[in-house]
C-alpha cells in the first residue's frame, strides 16, 4: 500500500468554511500542493521546506489515527491540504466508509481523480486573480465530471476577485456556489498563532454580503471562515 505525506491530523473540530460549515470533522491534511498562491494560510503543508515535517502514513496508519481521535464513533473526515488530489487517496476512502467515516476534499481542482466519485462532497475552490495563479478550466471541467456531490467555493479578495467569481459561475451553473471574504493575515508557516486582522475580515465580510446583494446576485451562499472568527490564525482547528 502507497504511502501518504501528511502534514497534520487534528480534531475532532468544526468544519469552519464551504458546504459543510459547523460540521463535526476530523481533519486529515495532505502535504504538498502544485500551487503557491500569494495568500495561503497553510503554507506548512504546501511549501516543501517543510517535507520534513510530513509524515508518511500509509491508509491504515491514517485511519487508526482518525479512529484514536474520534473514539471510534463515525465522523466526517476532511481531506485538505496542500492539494489532496495530488496523492491517491482512494484506500484511505475506501477504508473509513467502510467503518461508517464520511469523507470530503476540497481541492483547487487543478488534478482530476477518479477517485474523486468515491467521496460524500467534492469541494472544488478554483484560485481567483489575487492568488496569482491560472486555472486550467479543461481540467477543471474534468474534477466537474465527478459524479459525487459537488460544490464550488471561492475566496474573495477584491473587486476583480468578485468579477471573476460571477464568470465562474456562469460557467458552471448547476453547481451550488459559496463564496466567502479572503483573509488576509494569514499565520506564519512555523506559528502555532498569530495576530489576525479581526475588524478587517468582518469589514470584508460586510462589504462582500453588500455588494452581492447589492448586485442582486442571490445565488451564492455567502459565509465567513468560521474557524478563524473562533481561533484566529491557529493551526490545529
Amino acid at each position: 500500500m502507497s504511502r501518504l505525506r501528511i502534514a497534520e491530523i487534528f480534531g475532532p473540530t468544526i468544519q469552519g468554511e464551504g458546504a459543510v460549515i459547523g460540521v463535526p470533522t476530523v481533519f486529515v491534511r495532505a502535504g504538498g500542493c502544485d500551487y503557491r498562491c500569494s495568500w495561503c494560510d497553510s503554507l506548512h503543508a504546501v511549501d516543501s521546506a517543510f517535507r520534513h515535517e510530513w509524515t508518511p502514513m500509509d491508509a491504515d496508519q491514517i485511519m487508526a489515527e482518525v479512529t484514536r481521535l474520534s473514539g471510534g464513533t463515525p465522523i466526517t473526515v476532511s481531506l485538505s491540504g496542500g492539494n489532496p488530489a495530488i496523492q491517491d487517496f482512494a484506500p484511505l476512502i475506501a477504508l473509513g466508509k467502510a467503518d461508517g467515516y464520511g469523507f470530503v476534499m476540497e481541492t483547487q481542482g487543478s488534478v482530476a481523480r477518479e477517485w474523486f466519485d468515491a467521496l460524500d462532497t467534492l469541494i472544488l475552490s478554483p484560485k481567483p486573480p489575487s492568488s496569482g495563479e491560472v486555472v486550467d478550466w479543461e481540467i477543471f471541467a474534468e474534477c466537474v465530471n465527478a459524479t459525487t456531490r459537488k460544490v464550488l467555493k471561492i475566496v474573495i479578495f477584491d473587486e476583480t476577485d468578485y468579477a471573476w467569481a460571477r464568470e465562474v459561475a456562469d460557467r458552471f451553473p448547476d453547481l451550488p456556489l459559496y463564496l466567502q471574504p479572503g483573509n488576509h493575515t494569514p499565520p506564519p508557516p512555523d506559528a502555532e498563532d498569530a495576530e489576525i486582522d479581526m475588524d478587517g475580515i468582518i469589514s470584508r465580510y460586510e462589504w462582500l454580503i453588500d455588494k452581492t446583494l447589492g448586485d442582486r446576485w442571490y445565488a451564492p451562499t455567502i459565509l465567513p471562515q468560521l474557524h478563524v472568527l473562533v481561533w484566529g490564525n491557529k493551526r490545529g482547528v
